[in-house]
């Protein structure tokens, strides 16, 4: 691809500003590079351009260092090098988000004979776009977390869900004792069925309905203290 002739000039002008803050002339800047001096005059005049990794060398030269600016002059860092990776050590697709391995798992069936993942991700941007839609853009791919580990965010909603039940508990008995009930008139109306409290320990998938709710999908009662 051709560079654009505007881009070559702005390339140009920023190794002359380097050679003026380094104090060296285009034959002592290209030896210093390990390139020839043609190489550094083309550049200037917009002729060639140089590799990035050339740039940054010439500009540390000077003390200096390229990097990315928005639109209103602000720097933009590259993306956290220490991210999550998958399984076999690798980045995830930048463009992508990625999200925890029990959050909405995308397979189909075969999730069920597969191991699933600490991270995973949506490989096109439809679902990308959803998820961006409901909880916003990530600046950046997350940084791995004490507690990622799947069984460790199973056990964090178990221990979350047993203190709502707690919580719940301690609201009705104070409002019990306000009202003046006795605790042997009073009992909590629930038709829940058995599977609802089985979902609070559950090692299969849960769908995002139900990490939210723990009740079954045709759970006639759908309560608080189920």
């Amino acid at each position: 691809m051709a560079q654009d002739p505007s881009e070559a000039a702005a390339v140009g002008a920023l190794l002359r500003r380097i050679r003026r803050a380094a104090d060296c002339s285009q034959r002592e800047l290209a030896k210093r590079l390990g390139i020839s001096a043609t190489a550094v005059a083309q550049t200037e005049t917009g002729v060639r351009d140089l590799p990035a990794s050339v740039l940054a060398k010439a500009a540390g030269l000077a003390g200096l260092r390229l990097g990315l600016v928005d639109g209103d002059g602000h720097e933009v860092t590259g993306m956290a090098p220490g991210a999550v990776r998958d399984r076999a050590g690798r980045h995830f697709p930048a463009h992508l988000d990625v999200r925890h391995g029990d959050v909405d798992w995308w397979h189909g069936e075969e999730r069920y004979s597969r191991e699933r993942p600490r991270y995973t991700f949506d490989r096109g941007r439809r679902l990308r776009d959803q998820w961006r839609d409901h909880s916003g853009t990530p600046p950046d791919h997350q940084l791995p977390q004490p507690g990622d580990a799947l069984e460790d965010r199973a056990e964090a909603r178990r221990d979350a869900a047993v203190a709502r039940r707690r919580a719940l508990g301690d609201e009705l008995a104070a409002e019990r004792r306000r009202l003046g009930v006795r605790s042997e008139d009073w009992a909590p109306t629930c038709s829940c069925p058995a599977g609802c409290d089985e979902l609070l320990f559950s090692e299969a998938p849960l769908t995002p309905r139900q990490q939210a709710v723990p009740h079954l999908e045709d759970c006639p009662c759908r309560c608080d203290v189920s």
